[in-house]
This record gives structure tokens, C-alpha cells and sequence, in this order.
């Protein structure tokens, strides 16, 4: 688990309070409330940062709960592994003795015949047990290609939740939230004024990183000069990336 994902970390506008307060009840009664609790949503909008915010939530409370925090990729190469050393049964009593179960891009199963049969199967052991299950995925179930309809089915049956892009307001509050976390000075019009330049967090987190690293090489302070030379040289390399693909 990420240490700065979690609830008070995760800024929230009304384009995001469905999913963060389904998170939020999640957290409080896991195994009850929506189980499975099924995030949604494109690079960046924050469903890995909401996922994992339940388990620290959790932690506060119960630190002794079970949870296991896996990307699809990481379970799938666990599960070729356990085949290949013969060493299922232990895979199986791993994940079915989890009390939380978060799987990130849960899309990187569909179309693996071995690896949906074994997750299908742990799924429902969980669930008979009580525990919770929270998955994030780039589309919802039912645009998933290749995914086995039984669990299709499993999936749909919790509560689904789209998480949209970051409006501008958002944009400014997640910036904000990221340069408390690098004790960095960033007062509220050029947060502002990043903000509105990107569409994408990732990509906002990666020109304030850049910003910090040219105020710190230069020893000089976070301005709009500063913002404006970076935003600059910034479209520059774009314009220079599309000629390249482009001729």
C-alpha cells in the first residue's frame, strides 16, 4: 500500500463524490456495504488512490484484517507460477483467507481462461465468507472484452461506479494536496494557472516535478515567469514529438 493513499489525501469536487463516498462506506462496514465495490475510470482519476484509501481506512481500526493488494498482472503471474511449481493449494489458501481483496485493472484477466476460473472461484470464497471485494478497471464490466460472463455477472451485481475526469476546480485541489505532500510553496493562482493547462493529473504531477526541479536547480522561487518559460518549452516538445510522427 501506497502510505499517501488514503482518504484525507484524495481531494474531492462534486465530479468524484459517488465514488468517494461509496469508498468512504466501504471502509466502515467492509463485506456489507457494496461488495463488490467495482472503480472505473481513465489514467489518473484516482481509482488505484481510492482503492487503497479503504484498506488504510481499515488498518486504523483493525490492523490485524487480511487484506491482499494486488494488479491483475501480479495475480495472473502468481497464478502460472503456482501451476508451474505445483503449488496451488497454497495460492488458493492465500487469497480465499483474505478479509479484503483488492485487485487493480482487473481487465488484465479477461481472455486468460486458467487465471478467470481460479479468480472466480476465489471470489465467491470470499464473499461466503463475508470479505470484500474492490476492483478498479479502465472500462466498466460490461465493456470488457473477453471477460467470462459468470463473472461478468459476479461483477455487476455490486455497485459500479464511474470515475470521471478531473474538472478544473479538482485539477487545482489535487495540485494543491501534491505540493503540501513535497513541502512545496505553491500559492493558489499558479496552482491555478498549472490547472488549467492539463486535462490529465499524471501528466500535471510531471510538470510539477519538473517545476520544483527547475526553481531548485536555478535557486529561484515558484513564479508564473517560471510556470509560463515550462509551459512554453513544454508545447515546444509537442509540437516537435507531432512533426516527428507526423512529417
Amino acid at each position: 500500500l501506497l502510505a499517501d493513499f488514503t482518504f484525507e489525501n484524495f481531494a474531492v469536487s462534486s465530479s468524484n463524490q459517488l465514488p468517494f463516498a461509496a469508498a468512504t462506506a466501504v471502509a466502515k462496514n467492509p463485506g456489507t456495504a457494496y461488495n463488490p465495490l467495482f472503480l472505473w475510470g481513465g489514467v489518473g482519476v484516482g481509482k488505484t488512490h481510492l482503492m487503497q484509501a479503504i484498506a488504510h481506512e481499515i488498518l486504523k481500526s483493525q490492523p490485524h484484517f487480511r487484506i491482499i493488494c494486488c494488479p491483475g498482472e501480479e495475480f495472473t503471474n502468481e497464478i502460472i507460477n503456482a501451476i508451474r511449481s505445483k503449488t496451488t493449494d497454497q495460492f488458493k489458501k492465500k487469497y480465499r483467507a483474505a478479509q479484503l481483496l483488492l485487485l487493480d485493472d482487473v481487465q488484465f484477466i479477461a481472455g486468460k481462461e486458467t487465471v478467470q476460473e481460479e479468480f472466480f472461484h476465489t471470489f465467491n470464497a470470499l464473499q461466503r465468507e463475508g470479505g470484500q471485494v474492490v476492483l478498479t478497471s479502465d472500462k466498466p464490466p460490461s465493456e470488457i472484452s473477453k471477460l467470462e460472463e459468470r463473472l461478468r455477472s459476479r461483477f455487476e451485481a455490486g455497485l459500479i461506479v464511474d470515475i470521471p475526469p478531473p474538472d478544473f476546480e479538482l485539477r487545482t485541489a489535487i495540485l494543491l494536496i501534491k505540493s503540501r505532500q513535497k513541502d512545496i510553496d505553491l500559492p493558489m493562482d499558479l496552482a491555478q494557472t498549472v490547472a488549467a493547462n492539463f486535462n490529465e493529473t499524471r501528466k500535471m504531477e510531471g510538470f510539477l516535478t519538473r517545476l520544483t526541479t527547475e526553481a531548485e536547480t536555478k535557486k529561484i522561487p515558484i513564479s508564473l515567469e517560471l510556470i509560463n518559460s515550462i509551459l512554453g518549452k513544454t508545447l515546444i516538445e509537442k509540437e516537435g514529438l507531432s512533426r516527428n510522427i507526423h512529417p
